[in-house]
């Protein structure tokens, strides 16, 4: 038997709540089946199962917020008896009078050790109301209010008693909240003071050193350009997408990039799972991961990103793409800004930063032309990795993209790959 916690989709994340039960007691599910739908400050996130199995008891009700780490189902896996099958075979094969031992539930843990299951801890659960919803000793709250709430960054907690029936807080509770203390409850405010409180432990933890290189895309532009010429606009590629595939490949081959540094030691991770920092409309950002990324070619990494900018805008998310992100990306260029000094997410070892693209006067074999450029930066872990190695790393990216037809799909880079 295992127990299913609350998961975490990030350092900052400190409490969810099951926004939607997708499943009951008893129900038979199969390895990336969605059992729930969580919802975090980032929005809602689909959860999937790991394994075959059956669902034994849910733990909590919907509208329930708990902090990572606490139980929330109990699962028992598709080829292990159940507990009232066990207890049988234990009473038919004990002395008399001999109690049968219970197998104790286990608890379900992750590989990376920041999502590592807390002590199992019983939680009730809770009937909600037609109208309300809450908690036990709490004051109950709509659920437009609650909602509002989370939108605007309230403690709703706080408010000791509301307008509405028995004391309930309503929308009008929280909006006169809001109004009452304008600087005090901004949007996402819980959500910036969690992503402060990483990257805070991540510069004061992390030698970082930082590099540079402006890289030339006339050519890829061009590439660009003719290749999208008879295409629908939905089948064209963007120069994002070029760039990303591009790092996805050089990564595969500089390791001390791509991995966990955990216990004082690196560990190189096998596949390169790209993390995509998006940025969300509520304000705040997700970082999903781009699975398998250095076997993508371009096209495919296209699509890949503009589902996920899809999915964490209207919700959607997997937890997979939550927590398995093995070095991170962060695009600003879209927002105008020429570089980035990012911070690296502990417990990777190194970010990479894009700028826009931007016409700047370029020297050629003595002669001042105009060049279309976009400068990318390497945030690194001094642990693990040194400039040299870090600047091999750059200009492995630029070599890619001056040939960024080879990048189209993931055959012909295989070939070029292999004749290297």
């Amino acid at each position: 038997m295992k127990i299913i916690n609350m998961p975490s989709f990030g350092a900052d994340m400190a409490k969810g709540e099951v926004a939607h039960w997708n499943v009951k007691a008893g129900d038979t599910v199969k390895k990336g089946d969605i059992i729930a739908s969580i919802e975090t400050m980032k929005g809602l996130i689909d959860m999937e199962v790991f394994d075959d199995g059956t669902i034994e008891k849910l733990l909590v009700d919907e509208g329930i917020e708990l902090s990572v780490g606490q139980p929330i189902a109990e699962f028992r896996l598709a080829n292990e008896p159940s507990l009232d099958n066990t207890a049988q075979a234990a009473v038919s094969h004990a002395p008399e009078k001999q109690q049968p031992e219970k197998k104790q539930p286990e608890t379900e843990t992750s590989e990376r050790p920041e999502f590592a299951a807390q002590p199992v801890i019983k939680i009730p659960i809770i009937q909600k109301s037609e109208t309300f919803s809450g908690e036990a000793n709490t004051a109950k709250i709509s659920p437009a209010a609650r909602q509002k709430a989370k939108e605007l960054g309230i403690d709703w907690r706080l408010i000791t008693h509301g307008q509405g029936p028995d004391g309930a807080i309503v929308l009008a509770d929280i909006e006169r909240t809001a109004s009452a203390e304008p600087n005090k409850h901004g949007i996402n405010d819980p959500m910036r003071q969690a992503i402060a409180a990483v990257v805070s432990r991540s510069k004061q933890q992390i030698p970082h050193y930082y590099l540079q290189l402006d890289m030339v895309v006339d050519g890829a532009q061009h590439w660009l350009t003719k290749h999208n010429q008879s295409l629908p606009s939905e089948q064209r590629i963007l120069l994002n997408a070029i760039i990303y595939t591009a790092i996805a490949h050089a990564l595969k081959s500089f390791p001390e990039f791509n991995g966990f540094y955990l216990d004082g030691k690196f560990a190189a991770a096998e596949s390169v799972h790209l993390g995509n920092v998006i940025n969300l409309r509520q304000g705040g950002l997700v970082v999903a991961a781009i699975h398998n990324a250095e076997s993508l070619g371009c096209e495919q990494m296209m699509i890949k990103l503009k589902d996920q900018v899809i999915r964490a805008r209207e919700g959607g998310l997997r937890m997979s793409e939550m927590q398995d992100a093995t070095v991170t990306v962060s695009n600003l260029g879209e927002r105008g800004c020429d570089t980035i000094q990012s911070i690296i997410f502990s417990p990777q070892v190194a970010i990479i930063g894009i700028g826009r693209q931007r016409t700047v006067p370029w020297v050629v074999d003595s002669n001042v032309t105009s060049a279309s450029i976009v400068s990318i930066t390497l945030a690194a872990d001094h642990r693990v990795s040194d400039g040299h190695s870090g600047a091999r790393l750059l200009n492995k990216i630029n070599q890619l993209l001056q040939k960024p037809e080879r990048l189209i799909c993931t055959r012909n880079h295989s070939k070029n790959r292999s004749a290297n």
